[in-house]
């Protein structure tokens, strides 16, 4: 798909433009959310802690089960862990000695899934 081409010196705007912009638009971020996005999609900008996401999504695992399954150390596996965990994207649950690790909410599961839908558009 190619891009349109536009004349710079005509950009379609008769008016100056403060003169024909909304007073207020209800869809534009405020500075902490924005802050707030930013830090969550750094959050998600690791392969290691995608790959642990997306065992989480269907089902929930210990700490020593996503190390094997993913032949990483326990150590860095529990670091990441802790990661998505401060950012609230996953919780946990004690068993015994065991701490078995789930998705926080379904939302985690619905963005991962239109995430996986939309670059399969790609």
């Amino acid at each position: 798909m190619t891009e349109p081409d536009f004349d710079e010196a005509d950009d379609g705007c008769s008016l100056p433009l403060i003169e024909h912009l909304p007073a207020a638009n209800p869809t534009l971020l405020s500075s902490l959310k924005a802050k707030q996005m930013a830090a969550f999609f750094g959050t998600l900008a690791d392969v290691n802690r995608l790959r642990i996401l997306s065992l989480l999504v269907s089902q929930e695992y210990c700490v020593g089960d996503i190390a094997a399954i993913l032949a990483m150390s326990e150590s860095a596996v529990s670091h990441q862990l802790r990661v998505l965990r401060v950012n609230r994207l996953v919780d946990y649950r004690r068993q015994g000695r065991h701490i078995f690790y789930r998705l926080d909410d379904n939302h985690i599961a619905d963005f991962y899934h239109a995430i996986i839908a939309h670059l399969e558009h790609l």
